[in-house]
Order: structure tokens, then sequence, then C-alpha cells
């Protein structure tokens, strides 16, 4: 259900104007950040957002510390990071729009 719950939230975003390039998603689980991502306008966090150094360093750090890296590298504080990974870690999804209009994060 809560896939479902942010594949919309994610379209309804987009259908409110936001950029696809604005609304990102992230779950502690891979698969379920992907299948998020294949089927809504959201966007996983990748190379391009976080720049190649990131990318690669993120590969050797533990699953916390790469969601919180990815998070900061979007914009958000140090302090959102470790909050918002509090929420991954409960099993929710995380929809972010860095949309300057509708500036929301959002969990499911």
């Amino acid at each position: 259900m809560a896939m479902d719950e942010a594949v919309q939230a994610a379209n309804s975003l987009h259908g409110r104007g936001v950029a696809d390039n604005e609304v990102f998603v992230l779950a502690q689980d891979d698969s379920v950040t992907n299948a998020v991502a294949d089927h809504s306008e959201a966007e996983r966090i990748g190379a391009d957002e976080t720049g190649l150094g990131t990318d690669f360093k993120n590969m050797f750090q533990s699953q916390g510390d790469e969601l919180r890296s990815k998070m900061e590298e979007i914009g958000l504080s140090q302090n959102e990071a470790e909050s918002y990974e509090k929420t991954l870690n409960e099993g929710k999804i995380l929809l972010i729009c860095k949309d300057d209009n509708q500036s929301n994060f959002l969990g499911y």
C-alpha cells in the first residue's frame, strides 16, 4: 500500500507542475526505490545529483551512511538527513520535492 501511495503522491506533484527532475524517491530497500521510480514521475537520487565522487564513495558505506549522504547531497541538512533516515528505517518511503514553490518531504 505504501508504494501505491508514494507513486500517487509523486504523480500528483508532477500534475501540479513540479518538474520530473525535482521529485526524488528514497527507501531503505533499493528495490522499493526502483519500483516507485519506475511507476511514477519520481527520480532516483543518482550520480547526476550527488556527483560521481559521492556515488563512488557510497559503494563503500553502510546503508545508513549512504542514505544520509544522498539526502545531504540534494539539500537536506545533516540533522534533517538523520531524522529522515529514522523514517526510512521504519520501512517508510520518502518523497523529496525540491521545487522552490512546493518544498516537501513526505513519508509513506
